[in-house]
């Protein structure tokens, strides 16, 4: 029985680094074409994966402006089976992106070490990888690099990661070396040939991995990476012969490997398509790999939690109660920035009626005395909260300019605070979008709000994702938020379904939870109601709970007008 030797993580060595903008590094995950992967964890003790750019690219100012295009894009996604962007710095000589730390085995190492899965395995990690293809997609991402590397597996599936981040890279590499960017094995006839890259590309790429996966044969041959992306460049007029594939698996392979990108099914298709191949539903993960594998899995995920917490990052604040937020340099540490969130939400939360107008003075802060929004948070979407500037709509992407000396506990003024959404008129880029937590797991596609009744927007999601350090207060003045906001005993920034639902819930009616966010503004949450949701015929376990809550969010006076 094939053992993989190796440890999750390996210890720092000579040349590594100690510490990367506040994030003390413990140990190294490994190395790629793109620079060095660290394990490090947040301030609330949570694993995070920090990727630190090579030099090379570093120093290429294109490669900087287009990589914070692109990591802007990748925080927009967020759902089941995918790995979301956390934190990300290009401003300094050594760029960096961080990601949750997902303790899965690498799908590469997986079939070197364990052979092909069976075939209802393997239609089960294809159609969670369509369903994470289909998430990335609607938030106008393309992946470009899909391949078994970027594919982990864990005992609850298969996660995709470093989605849209390669296309980053493609002009620097095409200007030094006249070739292009990705795994030549997994690229599609159009991008071998340098044409428009579209969806459809991961498509073709995902039809590449199930052929591997399922047999251990690629279609196209076991020659170099550069005569396989030939013959893939020339499928048009010789298309991959698909004989000696299984027969359930092969009409699956002509459909993705078409070399008409039109011709490839949706992502949401090949997942539905998948579900029906493997014969339980997609989301069932009870014993989901074979038996060997399954262990190595489970001894990987066992290993990480013994891993030891890094310190807090060394630009974190000592935290006595009551305190002062940080300054707004180091909220680029410690929490993640804004982004606005894809167009398909907005349209969902539009159908979903939730359009409340912001008060607004000459098209600035608000005036307004103590308010606070009243969500409730429905199935299948996020909840995304927008501040409407217009006058500065970078705002979400750039660190706070305010005074610091203007963050005093006790010199806070509670501002009134609804939910907006852009009208069909208005530009969404001219808006600063702060994104405090969403729900994500499975779910209808957000982007048909007529599968909507009553309001809801889809079945409730499987995780609570926290996108900054949350805080429970034990009150709802300023110096108690405040004094949560930054304390060190934080919420996890994951809560699945069972922690969620379970006896010791770390979230209960009439809690009030407290955080710092992008641009350095106190938020305070109160969950004022909480459903328990039932089952559904194919879930295993129940959902996620339905929560209202209602946010209040102060503002420094400095920040008011006059």
């Amino acid at each position: 029985m094939p053992h993989v030797n190796q440890s999750v993580v390996k210890p720092l060595g000579a040349g590594d680094p100690s510490e990367v903008a506040g994030y003390r590094l413990v140990a190294k995950i490994g190395e790629g074409g793109m620079g060095a992967v660290y394990l490090t964890h947040s301030r609330g003790g949570q694993p995070v994966a920090l990727k630190l750019i090579r030099r090379e690219y570093a120093q290429d100012p294109d490669f900087r402006a287009r990589f914070e295009a692109e990591v802007q894009a990748a925080r927009r996604v967020s759902g089941y089976h995918i790995v979301p962007v956390v934190d990300h710095d290009l401003s300094g000589d050594e760029p960096w992106v961080a990601t949750t730390y997902v303790p899965g085995l690498a799908l590469d190492d997986a079939l070197a070490f364990f052979g092909p899965l069976p075939l209802p395995t393997a239609f089960q990690l294809i159609g969670c990888t369509a369903h994470a293809l289909d998430i990335v997609h609607a938030a106008s991402v393309i992946h470009r690099d899909l391949k078994p590397s970027n594919i982990l597996l864990g005992s609850q599936g298969p996660w995709v990661i470093d989605f849209g981040i390669a296309r980053a890279t493609d002009t620097t590499q095409l200007t030094r070396t006249g070739g292009f960017i990705g795994t030549p094995q997994y690229m599609s006839p159009e991008h071998a040939l340098g044409q428009r890259v579209t969806p459809a590309t991961d498509v073709f790429a995902l039809g590449l991995i199930a052929a591997v996966v399922a047999t251990g044969r690629h279609p196209y041959g076991d020659g170099s990476g550069l005569s396989i992306a030939a013959q893939i460049a020339n499928t048009a007029q010789q298309p991959a012969d698909l004989s000696g594939y299984p027969e359930a698996l092969r009409p699956l392979l002509q459909a993705c490997l078409a070399a008409d990108p039109a011709a490839r099914p949706t992502p949401a298709a090949l997942a539905e398509w998948c579900r029906q191949l493997s014969g339980r539903q997609l989301r069932d993960f009870a014993g989901w790999l074979p038996a060997a594998l399954g262990e190595e899995v489970a001894r990987r995920e066992h290993m990480a939690r013994q891993i030891p917490t890094a310190a807090p990052p060394a630009a974190a604040p000592p935290a006595p109660a009551p305190v002062a937020p940080p300054t707004p340099t180091v909220l680029a540490t410690r929490f993640a920035q804004a982004s606005p969130p894809p167009a398909d939400v907005i349209q969902a939360a539009r159908a979903a009626q939730l359009a409340l107008r912001s008060r607004r003075q000459r098209g600035l802060t608000p005036r307004a005395l103590a308010g606070a929004l009243v969500l409730s948070l429905l199935t299948g979407g996020g909840a995304y909260w927008a501040l409407r500037n217009r006058t500065d709509h970078q705002a979400a992407q750039s660190r706070s300019t305010e005074d610091p000396s203007a963050f005093k506990v006790g010199a806070y003024n509670a501002v009134d605070f609804e939910l907006s959404i852009p009208t069909a008129n208005e530009a969404a880029h001219s808006w600063s979008m702060l994104v405090l937590f969403s729900l994500e797991g499975g779910g209808i596609a957000l982007n048909d709000p007529n599968n909507t009744t009553a309001g809801e927007i889809g079945r409730t999601r499987n995780t609570l994702s926290f996108y900054t350090e949350f805080g429970k207060s034990t009150g709802t003045t300023v110096e108690e938020c405040a004094a949560a906001a930054t304390g060190s005993t934080l919420l996890p920034s994951h809560l699945t379904s069972d922690d969620l639902n379970g006896p010791k819930s770390p979230i209960a009616e009439g809690d009030v939870l407290c955080t710092l966010t992008p641009k350095g503004r106190l938020a305070m949450l109160k969950i004022e109601h909480i459903v328990k949701n039932q089952a559904e015929s194919d879930e295993a376990t129940p959902p996620a709970p339905t929560y209202k809550t209602k946010l209040t969010v102060f503002i420094p006076p400095s920040a008011k007008e006059g």
